[in-house]
């Protein structure tokens, strides 16, 4: 390869966006993720307090924040 050839490529990969795109959608995909994940630990927390209540309702043991 000549200087030349070099030079074109490395200008042709700096103007090709397509690269940046699948960033932007990897990203994305990744903050879509956490946001899930947090969604879901918090309803488990919520789920789990609520069925906590529930069984000492039940048992009639009353329990702090029910």
């Amino acid at each position: 390869m000549d200087l030349q050839a070099i030079k074109s490529s490395v200008v042709k990969f700096v103007k090709d966006e397509n690269g940046l795109t699948i960033v932007e959608y990897a990203v994305a995909g990744g903050l879509v993720t956490v946001g899930v994940v947090l969604a879901f630990v918090t309803l488990g927390t919520n789920v789990n307090t609520a069925i906590t209540c529930l069984h000492q309702a039940v048992a009639g043991t009353p329990g702090a924040g029910c």
